[in-house]
């Protein structure tokens, strides 16, 4: 269940990521395509993992010294 809530998560949070993107980067002037929405949310998910897998390990770490 660990591995599908998992997926389940990087999964909403990749939709999430797409939809602000569509939402919020016209406020700022910047108008994405469809395809580049995608992208960005790609990129911004890939780093959103990166980022909890080395704080779960550093914290892992923390706990276990």
């Amino acid at each position: 269940m660990s591995a599908i809530e998992a997926v389940a998560n990087v999964a909403i949070g990749y939709l999430v990521a797409v939809a602000a993107n569509a939402v919020v980067l016209p406020l700022f002037g910047l108008h994405p395509t469809a395809f580049d929405s995608f992208a960005i949310g790609a990129l911004f998910t890939a780093i959103s993992l990166a980022r909890s897998y080395v704080l779960r390990r550093l914290f892992n770490r923390i706990r276990s010294a």
